[in-house]
């Protein structure tokens, strides 16, 4: 009997430096029934080219990452759709135990993310700060759906590209979909701000569409940087074995991302990190 086949869908743009090993990654997966769609937004790097040179199916649309997924699942020929990021690295097994877990009956499937700690102290305290999210129902989405179910509840909201995997994981719920969590296998996201410059630029871009996602979906515990998973006892626990420094940094970050995505807000920001890093760098 043939397996089913799993469509990822990538959105980039200008991600030459990321690409590479994430379609390797693809390449080594132990589930070999899957197709690659990227859907590329005018990139004036090679990255239409990398992704071709691996085989994937490119197509080109705008002007942001939702309508981009959107229109990846729209070309789709997958019995299942998994998006994921051009700076996401994936776990040998990720597919074969997301393709397990729709098999014994869900629907989708949150896939394990955490951030690569190395490349900076921001890095780390992302790593930490995503692992406290894990299995709180709360600060978790599911990304690897059955392609009818996606379609049926309307994808993504193509007016947001702060949090619209949040967004799109609580009308899955509505929906009555089951959702399932990956045990062995995860994500790791490689694309981390190298600094705090970085870190601001980020976060200043996102201001401009996170009031749109609040508006939406008014959840006090989304708003507030003070998140009740860094409170729970067994991750402070490890947090305090592994990494003392973070039982502060984390919640400092958090504030400070809360800080600039405000400030951004009120300054109605239109930072294009894409294309204007290096200016924007000695601006800030």
């Amino acid at each position: 009997m043939t397996e089913p086949l799993v469509s990822i869908i990538i959105p980039t743009r200008n991600s030459e430096k990321t690409l590479p090993l994430c379609l390797r990654s693809i390449e080594k997966q132990t589930y070999k029934n899957i197709e690659v769609i990227v859907v590329d937004n005018y990139s004036k790097d090679k990255t239409v080219e990398i992704a071709k040179s691996y085989g994937a199916r490119v197509y080109f649309k705008g002007p942001e990452r939702s309508a981009q997924k959107n229109f990846g699942a729209l070309k789709a020929q997958g019995d299942y759709v998994y998006f994921i990021d051009a700076d996401f690295v994936l776990h040998a097994r990720v597919v074969e135990e997301a393709v397990s877990l729709a098999k014994e009956g869900y629907d989708a499937v949150v896939i394990l993310n955490i951030s690569d700690p190395r490349p900076s102290l921001v890095a780390k305290i992302r790593f930490y700060e995503r692992l406290s999210y894990y299995g709180s129902e709360m600060y978790e989405a599911a990304r690897f759906i059955k392609k009818d179910l996606f379609l049926k509840v309307g994808g993504f909201d193509i007016r947001l590209y702060a949090n619209e995997d949040y967004e799109l994981h609580q009308r899955l719920l509505r929906a009555g979909a089951k959702i399932a969590k990956t045990k062995n296998s995860f994500e790791i996201h490689i694309g981390e701000p190298s600094s705090i410059k970085e870190f601001i630029i980020k976060n200043l871009y996102y201001a401009s569409n996170i009031s749109t996602y609040f508006r939406k979906n008014p959840n006090i515990r989304h708003m507030t940087p003070l998140r009740p998973t860094f409170f729970r006892k067994s991750f402070i626990g490890h947090l305090g074995r592994k990494w003392l420094p973070g039982l502060f940094l984390v919640i400092l970050f958090k504030v400070l991302q809360a800080t600039v995505i405000g400030l951004g807000i009120l300054i109605k920001s239109n930072v294009l990190p894409y294309e204007n890093i290096q200016k924007l760098r000695r601006v800030i």
